[in-house]
């Protein structure tokens, strides 16, 4: 494949991580499932393929190289089978939406009207540091039984797994081309366990109602309880992806009404509006870019391209979303597309687990947000700049009032 298309060698981690769009694009046209030199791995590039492998029975689920290293095993992200099975079973049920229903409108409002309380009457505000992270990190960690750890501890934290799941470049020899870029990651799991431990070691004791106790107990004979080492690393790829999705949901849907004056008015007029605004959000930016991958069970032809049993592809939801045989005029936002599914929580058996409870906690961050602020615009002085490859955001958002 690069023998054919030999820019593909040029691809640079740095420019997929400041707007992979331009780069994407040119793969949606011309070589839609390629491998990339720079992540050492196919690439999947649109919907219809991107769709195609996470659903068909001839793939299964594979952490990437450099998740792998950052989350080790195994994360319910990357495992297949009765591994899979069980550690569904042990996040799905609090997140079935009956139960999310129960509860998420207690959980969120208080802690979106808390944070809404320190800015609100200041006139200005940064949103992504002072709320769109807040309100995610805050709600999920009360949900898991973290109340304990700062909201800024657990900003700190996904910022640090993020950082080290996406240090995704290898070298010719599939060799990381940065293994320091694992440092933070490693400090933030250090950090994770230190706090995190104690807390096992009370809740397989003396079970409460918090998600990591129910991770212990639920589904497991009397007296027994997961162990901890089974289930850390999916606690990391809550503290990671659950964490950051909904914040960047949040801010980026800020960022696409702003950029849409007309559409921001109908939605601050209609909040019936906002989850349809939310649901556009997701597609225009995925927060879950690229972070997904699956492995071939056997050889198989995808798009014309042969691949051996064992071969990983990337799952690029991000351009998937992208993509203009799929959407109209895919990089502006509008709340009035038709409802078409899009990709941004994934496809087939490890689609996301809190698809529900992650759009919920959106529409419930925005409504408060657009009711106490409703004169809410993006500071024009400060330009919205979005970084990263796997996971995908606003790293500021300026407004005023």
């Amino acid at each position: 494949m690069t023998a054919t298309v030999s820019w593909l060698d040029d691809i640079t981690m740095t420019e997929l991580e400041r707007n992979p769009y331009p780069v994407y694009e040119r793969l949606r046209s011309e070589a839609p499932l390629a491998y990339v030199p720079v992540l050492g791995s196919y690439v999947a590039s649109t919907a219809e393929i991107c769709r195609e492998i996470a659903t068909r029975g001839d793939f299964e689920a594979i952490i990437t190289k450099a998740g792998g290293r950052t989350f080790g095993h195994p994360a319910v992200i990357g495992v297949n089978g009765e591994i899979h099975e069980d550690l569904r079973s042990m996040v799905d049920p609090a997140l079935q939406p009956q139960e999310v229903d129960r509860w998420i409108d207690d959980l969120v409002r208080p802690i979106a009207r808390r944070y809404l309380e320190t800015f609100e009457d200041e006139g200005s505000a940064e949103l992504v540091a002072q709320y769109c992270e807040p309100v995610s990190v805050r709600a999920l960690g009360d949900l898991l039984g973290l109340q304990s750890v700062s909201s800024d501890k657990l900003r700190e934290w996904f910022h640090k797994l993020s950082r080290s799941f996406t240090n995704a470049g290898v070298d010719e020899n599939g060799e990381f081309t940065n293994p320091e870029g694992f440092r933070e990651g490693d400090e933030a799991k250090a950090e994770i366990r230190a706090i995190v431990d104690p807390l096992i070691d009370n809740w397989i004791e003396k079970p409460d109602d918090s998600a990591i106790s129910h991770w212990l107990h639920d589904g497991m004979p009397d007296g027994q309880t997961r162990d901890r080492e089974y289930i850390y690393p999916t606690v990391y790829v809550y503290l990671l992806g659950a964490m950051q999705e909904p914040g960047h949901g949040i801010a980026s849907t800020l960022v696409g009404l702003f950029g849409e004056p007309e559409q921001m008015e109908r939605v601050v007029d209609d909040p019936a509006l906002i989850p349809r605004a939310v649901s556009e959000g997701m597609r225009w930016t995925s927060p879950i870019w690229s972070a997904t991958a699956r492995i071939s069970t056997r050889p198989v032809t995808v798009a014309g391209v042969d691949l051996p049993a064992g071969t990983p592809v990337i799952l690029s939801y991000g351009s998937a979303n992208h993509d203009d045989d799929r959407y109209a005029a895919p990089t502006r936002f509008d709340i009035d597309r038709p409802p078409l599914p899009h990709l941004a929580f994934g496809a087939g058996n490890h689609a996301c687990a809190g698809i529900y409870y992650a759009n919920h906690v959106m529409r419930i961050a925005l409504e408060e947000l657009l009711e106490a602020i409703p004169n809410l615009e993006r500071d024009t002085s400060s330009d919205v700049e979005f970084w990263g490859w796997g996971f995908r955001g606003p790293t500021t958002l300026h407004t005023v009032w």
